[in-house]
């Protein structure tokens, strides 16, 4: 009983040093600066495509529109006169996100508004940059590209991957925040 033992021992050793010599694929440091340049070429590449989209798309709708040096798109629709938005502000809002060709994604209502504190996450980057060009009572629609939205993947949900979305916002309450 014990020589299987040793065998299993023998067994299981020669194993874990055969796994700790696995081959590694060594990089050259140039071919590894070629590759980043190209990811960094094909994002600049797809993130020009996207307003170039965005700009076909608002003129064909007629929609006046102001872009962010991000790449936020932003038609005020009705300005606001309350308190000017700024991180840290408690802000309560409804919305109703589409995709370009109308499709119906998400929305918050006047019974169940959309609740965050600037600065903080839990919403599409392209939502807080909007929401700090804005006061309460303001309505605006923003077009938000991939980059500053969804991305690559969408959300697996509602939203494709690669997708420029619209926003209708209606800044409700904004409140400075704890």
């Amino acid at each position: 009983m014990i020589s299987i033992d040793r065998r299993l021992v023998v067994l299981v050793s020669m194993l874990m040093l055969w796994a700790c010599d696995t081959p590694v694929q060594v990089q050259d440091e140039g071919e590894s600066n070629q590759i980043g340049e190209q990811f960094i070429r094909v994002n600049q590449y797809m993130q020009q495509r996207h307003q170039d989209h965005i700009a076909a798309f608002l003129e064909r709708v007629g929609w006046n529109a102001e872009v962010t040096p991000s790449g936020l798109w932003i038609v005020v629709e009705k300005p606001g006169n309350g308190k000017r938005i700024d991180d840290n502000m408690q802000v309560s809002y409804t919305f109703e996100s589409t995709l370009l060709t109308g499709e119906f994604c998400y929305e918050a209502t006047m019974d169940n508004p959309k609740r965050i504190t600037v600065g903080k996450g839990g919403v599409e980057s392209g939502v807080e940059q909007g929401l700090k060009k804005l006061s309460e009572g303001a309505e605006a629609i923003f077009l938000i590209p991939p980059h500053l939205g969804h991305g690559n993947f969408g959300d697996r949900v509602r939203i494709p991957g690669n997708s420029v979305l619209i926003y209708r916002i209606q800044v409700l309450k904004v409140e400075q925040g704890s």
